[in-house]
């Protein structure tokens, strides 16, 4: 049979629906779909997935103007699943289009020199994202249309969150697809076997001494009962997976698509991993659960993260995780349409998972304060790959680390000058891709009446209003930030205050030739400063940058390197937090 699809535009999902002639006992594991697509420079197998009762869908898309086609096959073989075929025509978008949306330029990848990150047409991407870990829950409503982002309570939606923050520059959201074993259930939120073995260690939900409820409209994300002894109602069965919770997750990376948004799609959370290894087929068990959500969402232009890692207690060693997810990746191949696959850490990607690993864009994360960026450094000098710090100082930081000593209230200066710290510093340290900021009420998605911060307020933090900055920062010389390399011992003096603290260091990056050096100043920085490793007798132009307002100052007066090959800085305008470029001359 051939089936022709009205024509669709270029990098825009095509889902393929086809119906099984068999009742399979459990269809997430027995039967595997796809279909083998070719096109302009393209030809891949692109698996499906199971979408309930005998539905199953295969979600392609084209990655360039032209004709497409198509057949389908499976395994076991099924009258309803193979031997289909079809052709499709893919469109281009016009410029006022591309405009409108910049995910109609394809999906995210890395630049040709490993630095940064481009859409599949070369336009540059530089990510700036914020943690909404609960978007999948009922935690974020979705509304209608392009959401009102001025008047944020309890009556807000996710299309009103995402208006704000795309008013704010933001194009990035990071979220945890399922927490399998959290639901405020009666049990205590962390939670043990007598052996120790953890069940979950999940968010407490306030008001209560029980886990968060992080169902949405399709019900849990897993089938019940589960196969964990004694919390059968606890732990689901991590071999039958409910679709419906799927579907409502569809809606919303479709909406946040549709928005110019990319979703970092992280599939599961680090507290599962104990007894999903111990009381599963591991590493076939999630092995399949990486590549149904491959499946699933492989079609959307995304970030894809096969584990949310962010801590590595209370759960199996990072390498661990290693086995499933390079199985997935040895049976089924990376994302078909070029998906970067990324991970939420501790203390980075590559300490994690090791050098020459499936990770393509590195992160450090949940190693909060200054003396942590160096993690990006280690990775700009490890491998040729982009980085971004994914989990850095959270505005209003207050539920982490009990007690911890650098809280501060939230909003207030100090809070700001912590979260520009990790935007300036990390950027600095060899974090060039890019950054995610989070907040306290934020992250955890807390709506409760008990909450210290509720979400809806936590979303009017300036703090988050500062993040764009960075990429004003970072582009002054358009996409020549790709050329910098962190040098950081070439300011002097550069760790003047705590290694665990946000003030007193200050940070340096430059290109090879060394005619461009950029630099960040942290509150309490000596205002005296000096650059080594400059030739003598070169000329600079110094010129400060505010990191409150986003504005460059007027090009100050040049200045001289010395004999001694060792240039004095101009002083910055006062002890707060500023950033510099010197050009040479």
């Amino acid at each position: 049979m051939t089936d022709r699809q009205a024509p669709i535009r270029v990098w825009s999902k095509l889902d393929l629906a086809f119906t099984a002639e068999t009742d399979f006992d459990n269809a997430y594991a027995d039967a595997l779909v796809w279909v083998d697509l070719e096109g302009p420079g393209f030809s891949k197998r692109v698996y499906g997935f199971w979408d309930g009762g005998r539905s199953f869908i295969v979600r392609v898309l084209a990655a360039a103007p032209g004709e497409w086609r198509w057949t389908s096959g499976s395994t076991p073989h099924d009258a309803g699943l193979s031997g289909k075929s079809g052709r499709f025509t893919a469109e281009a978008w016009s410029a006022d289009e591309l405009d409108a949306n910049p995910n109609r330029r394809g999906m995210i990848g890395a630049t040709p020199d490993g630095r940064g990150l481009q859409y599949a047409d070369g336009t540059p991407y530089f990510l700036l994202g914020d943690t909404w870990w609960s978007l999948p829950s009922f935690r974020f409503p979705l509304g209608q249309g392009n959401g009102l982002p001025d008047q944020l309570g309890p009556h807000s939606t996710l299309n009103d969150y995402v208006a704000l923050r795309k008013a704010q520059g933001f194009n990035c959201i990071g979220l945890i697809a399922a927490q399998p074993a959290w639901a405020n259930d009666g049990h205590p939120n962390s939670l043990q076997m007598e052996d120790g073995t953890w069940v979950r260690a999940a968010w407490k939900q306030p008001g209560t001494q029980s886990a968060k409820d992080m169902h949405n409209e399709g019900g849990r994300p897993f089938q019940f009962p589960g196969k964990v002894p004694g919390f059968e109602d606890v732990f689901p069965d991590m071999d039958r997976i409910n679709p419906d919770y799927y579907s409502e997750l569809d809606r919303k990376i479709d909406f946040l698509n549709d928005q110019g948004m990319v979703p970092f799609i992280e599939i599961s959370r680090r507290d599962a991993g104990q007894c999903w290894k111990k009381f599963h087929d591991w590493p076939e068990s999630y092995a399949r659960y990486v590549h149904y959500m491959v499946a699933r969402y492989g079609a959307n232009i995304t970030l894809f993260s096969p584990i949310h890692y962010d801590y590595f207690e209370q759960t199996i060693p990072a390498k661990d995780y290693n086995a499933p997810i390079n199985l997935a990746i040895g049976r089924y191949g990376k994302p078909p349409f070029g998906t970067l696959l990324t991970a939420n850490p501790n203390p980075s990607t590559l300490v994690n998972f090791g050098p020459d690993s499936w990770v393509d864009l590195h992160q450090s994360g949940n190693v909060r304060e200054h003396y942590t960026y160096w993690y990006l450094t280690e990775m700009f000098q490890a491998e040729r790959k982009p980085a971004i710090n994914g989990e850095p100082y959270y505005a209003g930081l207050h539920q982490l680390g009990q007690p911890y000593a650098l809280r501060v209230s939230p909003d207030s200066e100090d809070d700001r000058i912590y979260v520009r710290s990790g935007l300036y510093g990390s950027f600095l340290s060899g974090g060039l891709a890019g950054f995610i900021y989070g907040a306290e009420g934020i992250w955890q998605s807390d709506v409760e009446p008990e909450s210290l911060y509720k979400m809806w307020d936590s979303f009017g933090w300036e703090s988050a209003n500062q993040v764009q900055h960075l990429r004003t920062f970072a582009t002054v010389l358009g996409q020549r930030y790709l050329e910098l390399v962190p040098d950081a011992e070439l300011l002097v003096p550069n760790k003047t205050g705590p290694g665990f603290a946000y003030k007193g260091w200050s940070y340096c990056a430059r290109t090879e030739d060394r005619s461009w050096f950029m630099l960040y100043f942290e509150a309490d920085a000596p205002l005296e400063a000096s650059l080594r490793g400059v030739s003598v007798g070169a000329r600079y132009r110094p010129r400060f940058f505010d990191p409150r307002t986003g504005a460059w100052g007027e090009p100050g007066d040049i200045v001289t390197v010395a004999r001694s090959s060792v240039l004095g800085l101009p002083q910055r305008p006062d002890s707060q937090d500023w950033g510099m470029m010197l050009e040479r001359v």
